[in-house]
């Protein structure tokens, strides 16, 4: 009887998984295999460990319909694969292909019979490209190609049941959310329902008209390609262009793995970014002073999660306002960030910082008021994160240190930086970059 081994990694669900299907097609019985990477399992927030737990369990209850366990191990999966394939004499390893740099090395390392697939994103990594076979500079490019594009046919399900071996067993999890694709399908459900209010109100914070699927998308508990077919269905094409944005930043890595830490112009990695501990520690735990700013940053270590206009603004407010690197932002994020994709969180602080991906780059900054006002008027989403702020009218919400004393309930901590002369000093900063280009 021939055995096949599916490797889950960021693809935790069985309908609409490519490797999965092909799997159960070509082989009698299947490995269904999770691998706890400590590299990665400790770069976890405990917060996101646990959300990953409780996926894992869903998946684990989703194989027991069939009869079958989800058979973890932990290890490295360079060591642990090739072991698994040995006790179950399997014959090949299916697994769905990832773009990180850490991923690419390592599934490099396999050493197995293995069959990759694409079942992470709506089109392959790679392969929208100019006829130079690069990838299109601009993401107004990269989406008219994406939105063409045919799409391949992903393999039918088979008959091949999966093993009941639980190995090292799910670890435990006290998630108390919603986990795995069953949970993901509800929440899809919902959101097609309103749907048309991302298109007009998705900036806005205190209505809160996001989708909530990028944490199931991370995962892989809900499938892109099928997010894409539901949304354009109900008339979702601003939404359906976000989906493009994820795969544009996807590509983007595939092609050029050390954004992780270079800049995708070369000539931003020359900026001179301050050294300030103590604003860098006040930018983490939400004590600059701005409200819109100390909300997010809030949110994200009570949550795991951030409306994207909040995410554009805290960073825009580290890079440019406080002037420290862009990295140091990009990897807080990615540790407590429960969707923190390597890709996407990349792309997005360097868009937001300027260093080369679009065409409005380094004097772009958003400035926190303004943005509080336009997008949060009442201060609503503000006052949940910031409660020393409940009971300041909304005249001042925006600005409390304009406020009289007596209104600032608590410690509310004056700005640590002036918003004007800051954003002099970004530009500056960037224009001494651009300046030593020209003497050059």
């Amino acid at each position: 009887m021939s055995v096949g081994v599916v490797w889950f990694r960021r693809d935790l669900r069985l309908a609409d998984n490519p490797a999965w299907s092909d799997a159960t097609r070509r082989h009698r019985r299947v490995v269904p295999l999770f691998v706890v990477d400590p590299h990665l399992w400790n770069r976890c927030s405990p917060r996101r460990v646990t959300l990953l737990a409780a996926h894992l369990r869903a998946l684990d209850e989703r194989l027991g319909d069939s009869g079958g366990r989800l058979h973890v191990v932990v290890g490295d999966p360079v060591e642990v694969v090739p072991r698994v394939v040995e006790r179950f004499r399997a014959d090949e390893v299916f697994f769905n292909r990832d773009v990180t740099p850490y991923a690419r090395a390592r599934d490099s390392r396999i050493q197995a019979r293995t069959f990759v697939h694409e079942g992470c994103f709506v089109l392959p990594p790679g392969s929208v490209t100019t006829r130079k076979g690069a990838l299109p500079q601009t993401f107004a490019s990269f989406h008219r190609a994406w939105t063409e594009a045919e799409w391949d046919l992903w393999p039918e399900p088979g008959d091949g049941a999966p093993t009941d071996d639980p190995g090292d067993g799910v670890p435990p999890s006290r998630w108390e959310g919603r986990a795995g694709e069953e949970a993901a399908e509800r929440a899809l459900r919902e959101f097609l329902g309103r749907i048309d209010r991302y298109e007009t109100d998705r900036g806005r914070l205190d209505l809160d008209p996001t989708s909530h699927l990028s944490t199931d998308l991370k995962f892989g508990t809900l499938d892109a390609r099928r997010l894409v077919v539901e949304a354009r269905t109900a008339g979702g094409s601003e939404f359906v262009r976000q989906v493009a944005w994820r795969d544009y930043l996807a590509h983007l890595m595939w092609f050029r793995p050390d954004l992780v830490t270079r800049s995708l112009d070369p000539r931003f990695d020359r900026i001179r970014w301050l050294d300030d501990p103590e604003a860098l520690e006040a930018w983490k735990t939400g004590h600059t002073g701005y409200p819109l700013v100390d909300a997010g940053m809030r949110q994200l270590l009570a949550e795991g999660w951030l409306p994207n206009r909040v995410r554009m603004v805290t960073a825009s407010f580290l890079v440019k306002n406080l002037g420290i690197d862009w990295r140091l932002g990009e990897r807080w994020f990615r540790r407590h960030l429960l969707d923190g994709d390597v890709s996407q969180n990349v792309g997005n602080w360097q868009w937001v910082a300027g260093i080369g991906l679009d065409r409005a780059p380094y004097f772009r900054i958003l400035n926190p008021i303004l943005q509080s006002r336009r997008h949060d008027p009442a201060g609503r989403y503000i006052r949940r994160w910031v409660p020393e702020l409940e009971n300041l009218p909304d005249r001042y919400v925006h600005t409390p240190w304009l406020a009289p004393e007596p209104l600032v309930r608590g410690a509310y901590p004056a700005p640590i930086v002036d918003l004007r002369e800051s954003r002099a000093a970004a530009l500056q900063r960037y224009r001494a970059v651009l300046d030593q280009e020209v003497d050059r």
